[in-house]
């Protein structure tokens, strides 16, 4: 198994990172992908820490919607940020996560733009795959990666919660689609729907922790050994044995970040 999207380096793990870890192998996944905010020093020094505990670990680096306010007056200088601090990160695999967020709108759209374009030239240019962001702007999103990415930019929709509209959008882009804890919620039947349309083999699981707990952990700190809930569930929704659920989408996450 692997947890395709976690925050490992977010403060919350600081105190008990280790047994995080422990878990997440005693539960059987294989490595995660940890989400980096480019230039966050704090974050940059717990993701050593991450490596030395579990060298399977890899990495994915970006400018997420709520900061493109910090590059408003540069937005170009978002990607050189993440260009640096790429090349300086042994694991790092992708860009991201980058994209657009207008439910909070923390920065001012036009600037999230901008900077979501930027990241998208970038991982165009280092051939590498992006993880997407994207809150109630999935017009603009899919436009941007259609304008920037010219058909060349791998990457994948994390976290997915949006319509069959932007899943088949994502998929004719020939992006992959990642499915978090929600899709355990007793009122995610619409998600379930939509998840059942995506290709198995373009298919993701992660935890976006320690965000969005699945069932039945709701209202605590999510982490990565969780994904097993929504492994368990996906397979429950395909009619597979979880363990071919969890190596097909095991094999998909080698496919898209070449680990």
């Amino acid at each position: 198994m692997i947890d395709s999207h976690c925050h490992l380096a977010d403060d919350t793990f600081a105190a008990d990172l280790d047994a995080v870890v422990e878990r997440a192998k005693e539960a059987g996944l294989e490595r995660v992908l940890v989400i980096l905010e480019a230039g966050n020093a704090k974050e940059a020094a717990q993701a050593e820490r991450i490596e030395r505990l579990w060298p399977e670990v890899r990495f994915a680096i970006g400018v997420h919607p709520h900061q493109a306010h910090q590059f408003a007056g540069d937005p170009q200088r978002a990607a050189t940020v993440v260009r640096e601090q790429f090349a300086a990160t042994r694991s790092a695999r992708a860009i991201g996560e980058i994209g657009l967020d207008y439910h909070y709108d923390f920065s001012p759209r036009e600037t999230q733009h901008a900077v979501f374009r930027a990241q998208v030239r970038l991982a165009r240019e280092l051939q590498r795959p992006v993880v997407i962001h994207t809150r109630e702007a999935d017009e603009d999103t899919i436009a941007i990666l259609r304008e920037e990415g010219g058909g060349e930019v791998r990457g994948v929709l994390h976290c997915f919660t949006g319509d069959a509209a932007l899943a088949d959008a994502g998929l004719a882009l020939g992006l992959f689609v990642s499915l978090a804890g929600i899709i355990t919620f007793p009122k995610a039947e619409p998600l379930r729907q939509t998840a059942g349309r995506v290709p198995l083999d373009r298919l993701l699981t992660e935890t976006d922790s320690p965000f969005l707990a699945p069932v039945p952990y709701r209202g605590k700190r999510n982490e990565p050994a969780y994904v097993a809930r929504v492994v368990s569930t996906l397979a429950e929704m395909r009619r597979v044995p979880p363990r071919d659920l969890a190596a097909r989408t095991a094999a998909n996450f080698h496919t898209l970040f070449r680990p």
